[in-house]
């Protein structure tokens, strides 16, 4: 058999109009239905930034206004204030801003503080990341935390 005959036979059938072997009576398999991906929606819903923002921090005793969550923070700065709270032991309630940019935006209006992330315990805002490193490493924050959760 010459190379081109070969070549015709081997590489035809991949190109080529063919039957499906052995299930060319076989009913078809439905489509799978594909899942449509959505962006994530804003927990706070139709209420007012500042008024959900309010409830948030009235409502818990340790509140933490981050990018991202603590499991997967997406900037340095609210990485090391999640990690920080989190090594503390106390119940941390985390809203991720990036859902929500009227929340982004109104929270820095509530605290009067212009960046993220932002902590705030038993309803009082402490500050940022920086301030928050410094309450760790003097104990201030420990403290605060005990007196907030002793309630």
């Amino acid at each position: 058999m010459s190379v081109r005959k070969r070549v015709k036979k081997l590489v035809l059938p991949l190109f080529g109009k063919k039957e499906e072997p052995a299930r060319a009576g076989a009913p078809r398999p439905k489509p799978v239905a594909r899942k449509v991906y959505e962006e994530p929606k804003s927990p706070r819903g139709d209420a007012e930034p500042k008024a959900w923002i309010d409830e948030q921090v009235k409502g818990h005793k340790l509140v933490l206004f981050m990018k991202g969550s603590p499991l997967s923070p997406s900037c340095g700065f609210s990485a090391n204030a999640a990690g920080i709270l989190k090594a503390t032991g106390f119940e941390l309630h985390h809203v991720d801003v990036l859902l929500d940019g009227d929340v982004r935006e109104a929270v820095k209006d509530y605290s009067e503080w212009p960046t993220i992330p932002q902590i705030f315990i038993d309803g009082e805002f402490v500050g940022g990341s920086d301030i928050l490193t410094e309450m760790n490493g003097n104990g201030e924050l420990q403290q605060a935390l005990e007196e907030a959760f002793a309630e």
